[in-house]
């Protein structure tokens, strides 16, 4: 057997790019200063004689901040046109710059923590002076240290806005990046989940009471993304840009950057580190505001076409040299990368926003919020009632139009009421986040966790998740699992729309699967046979995988949502309303049963697998249990006992349609999660260094399985990134220590792999590993069996996971 990997192949290196003509503006370190000056001093001593240039500078007898000013001069002579110049705030304009400040009164302790440093040459009214400076002397003071981290319920926004202000003129108004970044820091330094909420709700506090223009383009930020995924913003930066641009900017070199990596494995530390040892700079830049990153970003992403690769580089450049202070450096380059690791997931942003919107809002505003001292005043079980019915309804909102450009200036103008759901409702071709099904061991642990329901079994296609949006006009867009489009991918799908609309059908939102199939037989095909399918600009005449849509579920029909109706209700409509077309649009295979239909659901389920697909999916019909005594709840359990908490949560589940929930009204069987899946073992033979939080561990970790018999060789057949604990990537890393016995740095010959990326380390066997798998797929990257199964790809697993 040979083996390989399909699912985790990694990027291949960028192509070297061409150095284009345009002078870039040159980087010049203190040396540059120092060693002009010393070379001038030189060539006077040592030709005295010779008659001096017109126009020629003499540096002699110049202090370094004289010096440093003749040399500014110089460069802006020199550099002309060619220095980018980056209006971050053309349409961006405050409204809210000179406002009077409305607290006169500040605590002992705010006035403690915001005394300002800042010397008269820095304030922003006048001109700003060159010269050498320290750059710890351009961190924001009355930022760094806003207690982010207390309680929501004794923090007041109100302490600390009147110096922040003043500080923020400096920026022309804006919030300065500064605020987020010390909310990046202190939830950094915790892993308790209720700090991190607490200093979220603050910093977003004093954002909708000091500055509201500023706080949408601070939750993109914060959740490191600049727009849903149903519009397409991507940076697009490789990490060589990167790395280029902490070069210049800091004045590393190639061994210094790789020294910095090697030892801290985080580009954004790297940046932290480089930036403290930039002990001065030429003069104190202008404070990043959250506006301005979120826009200079937006146009590093919107960057496209020739020219394209420079300018984003002059852009990365320019926004990791204006941030001030090592914590702004650090969080600028991890945004860049696209890796913030402060784990301000969607869900934790949420919350926050909701709980900040009970407790502020902006001025001008009147819709009522809560009072803290009445909060402070409750028991901990009615004040956690009061956040979760506040979290609900914004996650609803949410799930149901997940763009943070519709839900937080509805929030900054009407709060958290009812009228939320109203505005953030379902819309035509903006995707909502689908419902989840749980993950069921096998079979006799889903009969238990429904018994004494009435539900459906439907085959698990292994193909694509497809969110089908047709409006009125007839416009068709198509999202995936993860909302972004898929409209272009698949013409042949939006021109069959037309077809499957029954009578009476003139808008509608339903979701299916999209499988490959063979047109002909309907045979279908399997997920690899899928991917060979273009991901964009397919023509249509020239369609060379064939798909059929198996639909499941309608959550919208003719400009009314249908996710407040059980799933009998929706299945039904849907297949009373639409039209099959045999091979291209059906639905999915199923049957209808209760947990005393063991055996036949069984049987289903075994049909299933046999039918290339993953598994089933059960599915509760109604929101009420059936009064069957038969098949009840008084019937015995066959197998596992029930206990009373179980009972309870079965009568509370419902058939309604939940976005982005993953409940046991959905579970799903799959052939790789039954105990009777089989396993297989495997040898660690090689890892990588992870990323962020495991940068310190191996991961992924490279396993191959022995070769043909005789020859001792090993044949890697996947990499592996699931199933390890902490403790276990702990004790790998000691086991396989770099500088240890167990590895090498070198590949040994016995071990075949053909990947493009190298491993970091290569591991002296000694173990087997217990893994499960999803499948044994076909991979076109390596060679392993290749000419048994297919003459053109070998084998890999697909989704391992390590047991023991």
């Amino acid at each position: 057997m040979r083996p390989l990997l399909a699912f985790v192949d990694d990027e291949s290196p960028a192509k070297r790019r061409k150095k284009t003509q345009a002078k870039a503006v040159p980087h010049r370190s203190l040396d540059y200063f120092f060693g002009k000056q010393s070379k001038k001093q030189e060539e006077d001593e040592a030709g005295a004689h010779r008659v001096k240039e017109p126009g020629a500078n003499d540096y002699q007898g110049l202090t370094d901040e004289e010096l440093a000013r003749k040399l500014q001069q110089e460069w802006n002579q020199e550099d002309g046109e060619g220095a980018i110049d980056v209006d971050v705030k053309a349409d961006l304009q405050p409204d809210n710059v000179g406002a009077a400040e409305q607290d006169q009164k500040q605590s002992e302790r705010a006035q403690e923590l915001l005394t300002p440093r800042v010397q008269d040459t820095d304030n922003p009214t006048k001109k700003d002076v060159l010269g050498l400076r320290s750059v710890a002397d351009t961190e924001d003071e009355a930022a760094l240290n806003i207690p982010f981290d207390q309680s929501p319920l004794e923090f007041d926004p109100a302490v600390y806005l009147p110096e922040l202000r003043k500080h923020w003129l400096a920026a022309d108004g804006d919030a300065t990046y500064a605020l987020l970044t010390r909310c990046f820091v202190l939830v950094n330094s915790t892993q308790s989940r209720i700090k991190i909420v607490d200093t979220l709700v603050n910093c977003l506090r004093t954002l909708i009471e000091g500055d509201p223009e500023s706080l949408l383009p601070a939750v993109w930020l914060a959740t490191n993304s600049l727009s849903p995924p149903y519009i397409s913003l991507e940076l697009g930066l490789g990490g060589s840009a990167i790395s280029k641009a902490l070069k210049k900017v800091c004045g590393l070199d190639g061994a210094g950057l790789k020294t910095l990596y090697d030892k801290y494995g985080d580009a954004g530390d790297v940046a932290f580190e480089a930036k403290k040892k930039q002990t001065f700079i030429l003069r104190k830049p202008k404070p990043l505001s959250v506006k301005s990153v979120y826009k200079l970003l937006v146009k590093i992403a919107n960057s496209k076409g020739p020219g394209s690769v420079e300018q984003k580089q002059k852009l990365v450049e320019r926004l990791i040299q204006d941030a001030r202070g090592a914590e702004e450096s650090r969080y600028i380059v991890r945004t860049l990368c696209q890796h913030l690791r402060i784990g301000a997931v969607k869900t934790t942003m949420l919350i926050a926003l909701s709980r900040a919107f009970l407790l502020s809002r902006p001025s001008g505003t009147d819709y009522p919020i809560k009072d803290r001292s009445a909060l402070q005043k409750l028991k901990k079980e009615e004040l956690g009632q009061v956040w979760l019915q506040a979290e609900e309804m914004v996650k609803g909102c949410f799930a149901r139009r997940p763009n943070y450009n519709d839900l937080v200036p509805c929030l900054l103008e009407i709060g958290v009421c009812d009228e939320l759901v109203l505005r953030c409702g379902l819309a035509l071709h903006i995707p909502l986040r689908p419902m989840l099904g749980s993950i069921t061991r096998d079979l006799g642990e889903m009969l238990t966790k429904l018994q004494g329901r009435d539900f459906g079994c439907e085959y698990k296609y292994d193909g694509q998740r497809a969110q089908v949006h047709c409006d009125e006009q007839g416009q068709v867009s198509i999202f995936s699992r993860h909302l972004e489009v898929m409209t272009d991918k698949y013409p042949d799908l939006v021109a069959l729309v037309p077809e499957i609309r029954g009578d009476g059908v003139s808008s509608f939102i339903l979701e299916g699967e999209v499988v490959a199939v063979d047109q002909s037989s309907g045979e279908l095909k399997t997920f690899q046979t899928l991917t060979n399918r273009a991901k964009k600009g397919v023509d249509i005449n020239s369609i060379q995988v064939d798909v059929c849509l198996f639909a499941f579920d309608l959550m919208y029909l003719n400009g009314q949502s249908l996710l407040d109706r059980s799933f009998r209700e929706r299945r039904g409509l849907l297949r009373s309303m639409f039209i099959q077309k045999q091979h291209r649009f059906t639905w999915v295979e199923s049957i209808d049963a209760t947990s005393a239909d063991s055996e036949r659901v069984l049987e289903f389920f075994k049909s299933a697998t046999e039918s290339k697909c993953e598994g089933i999916m059960v599915k509760v019909l109604d929101n009420l249990p059936h009064t069957d005594p038969t098949t009840g709840f008084d019937t015995p359990a066959p197998a596992t006992p029930i206990k009373s908490k179980t009972t309870k949560r079965a009568t509370a589940l419902l058939s309604t349609y939940e976005p982005d929930k993953r409940l046991d009204s959905w579970l799903k069987v799959k052939k790789d999660y039954s105990t009777s899946a089989d396993t297989i073992d495997l040898i660690p033979v090689a890892g990588w260094h992870g990323q962020g939080r495991k940068a310190k561990w191996w991961s992924p970790i490279l396993l191959a399985c022995r070769g043909d018999p005789g020859s001792g060789s090993l044949q890697v057949v996947t990499k592996c990134i699931s199933g390890f604990t902490d403790a276990f990537y702990k004790a790998n890393k000691d086991k396989y220590d770099e500088d240890g016995p167990n590895t090498r740095k070198l590949k040994p010959s016995y071990v075949e792999y053909s990947g493009q990326q190298q491993p970091e380390v290569w591991f002296e066997p000694q173990e087997v590993w217990e893994m499960a798998f999803a499948d044994i797929t076909l991979s076109p990257t390596y060679t392993a069996a290749i000419g048994l199964v297919s003459e053109e790809r070998g084998l890999s697993l697909r989704f391992p996971r390590f047991l023991k």
